[in-house]
């Protein structure tokens, strides 16, 4: 059935964060559909949070968007290094293989997905004559600011961080998206990107936002903090005792990472992969069975009100990520897929081992001194003796 302009932007725009350009989104949906792209730097393993733009994603194809995935290498390499260049090779390839993976776990088609490497485009002539215009118009103020949130912050950061935004600015214009579509922690850059691209006579861009997914400890979910995310080709076992350590206080709702992994990431999965949102706490019949929530709400409001214990809520998220991950690590158990995992994130070099001295204890220096004199005046011996029985003729 053909939906109205009014329907795609609702379905556009649902459940984000925020929108920079509604009206301008609106404007362009009266007349066709739109173009847009989500980009993914291959720095670290993939995390389960990536299932939260992959959702948003099928809701873009859903409402008759064309999308492109940018798989930004040339931005992995210049984050502080988060991707050695040696490794960004085999990283975008891990990387597009990972986000095929969870989008046919979620049946979205991959056929009218357009994904494009960022170095196809980025290393040509036009777009560094763009980079370098850039560099003349923006400040060193301003490229700090928007790469804030995104790029590594560090002491003594280097100028490819100062790069970063600009870059990501130009991928709007060589993409020929209408719009860009980023957590909400993109927000400078996207801002950074309004402001300067009409100077090159560009156009401004529209902006789609979706909330940041909070951690295992409450913070932001990084792929840098071991601590904070569950790695898509986490063990079952390690899934269990990742959500076992994770913070849950009994009837604490702020802060709460195991309650926020349910509403971003469980609910809105099952609503796509089944047509209907449902989570299942798991208890024994003792203490009142199973209970079916069909949305977050409820689920939350029964925790707060301490009806849902952390131990069932805990072992009841952990078994449900487990079930979402079981095709995503069956399609990793391939050869070929296990010989991309090691070429993209290859073991760390064992140190070599110090060889340590002989030490001599228990010794005055000065016998020290006159051992040591004594095994050199017998080695001088016995090469004299040596050159004295060498027959020279």
């Amino acid at each position: 059935m053909a939906q109205t302009p009014e329907q795609k932007f609702e379905l556009i725009t649902r459940n984000l964060g925020e929108v920079l350009g509604a009206d301008q989104l609106k404007a362009t949906l009266a007349e066709r559909d739109i173009k847009l792209y989500w980009g993914t730097a291959p720095t670290g393993r993939v995390h389960i949070a990536y299932f939260v733009p992959m959702v948003k994603l099928a809701d873009y194809l859903q409402a008759g968007c064309h999308v492109k995935i940018l798989l930004a290498d040339i931005h992995a390499f210049l984050d502080n290094m988060k991707a050695p260049i040696e490794l960004v090779q085999a990283r975008t390839k891990y990387y597009e293989q990972v986000v095929k993976s969870i989008l046919r776990s979620l049946g979205v088609p991959l056929e009218k997905l357009e994904f494009v490497v960022g170095s196809s485009y980025e290393l040509s002539r036009e777009f560094s004559m763009d980079n370098y215009k850039l560099a003349a118009l923006v400040t060193e103020h301003d490229a700090k600011k928007a790469g804030s949130e995104v790029v590594k912050q560090v002491a003594s950061p280097a100028l490819s961080g100062l790069l970063y935004p600009g870059m990501q600015a130009l991928d709007e214009e060589y993409l020929g998206v209408d719009a860009q579509f980023g957590g909400i922690d993109q927000r400078k850059i996207f801002t950074f990107a309004e402001k300067y691209l009409p100077m090159l006579g560009y156009s401004k861009r529209i902006h789609l936002m979706n909330s940041m997914v909070p951690g295992l400890n409450g913070s932001k979910m990084s792929a840098s903090d071991p601590n904070s995310k569950i790695d898509l080709l986490d063990t079952k076992k390690e899934v269990q005792n990742k959500i076992k350590k994770a913070y849950c206080e009994l009837g604490v709702v702020e802060g709460n990472g195991v309650l926020a992994f349910a509403k971003n990431v469980l609910f809105p999965t099952s609503e796509l992969r089944t047509g209907h949102a449902e989570f299942v706490v798991l208890r024994p019949e003792q203490y009142g069975g199973n209970t079916v929530y069909t949305d977050y709400a409820s689920l939350e409001s029964d925790f707060a009100e301490e009806k849902v214990h952390p131990g069932d809520l805990k072992s009841s998220v952990a078994a449900a990520i487990n079930t979402l991950l079981d095709p995503i690590r069956e399609h990793f158990e391939s050869a070929e897929m296990q010989q991309l995992l090691l070429e993209a994130y290859p073991p760390p070099a064992a140190k070599p081992k110090a060889v340590k001295q002989k030490k001599k204890h228990n010794k005055r220096p000065d016998a020290v001194d006159a051992e040591a004199k004594a095994e050199a005046g017998a080695e001088v011996k016995a090469v004299e003796e040596q050159l004295a029985n060498t027959n020279l003729d």
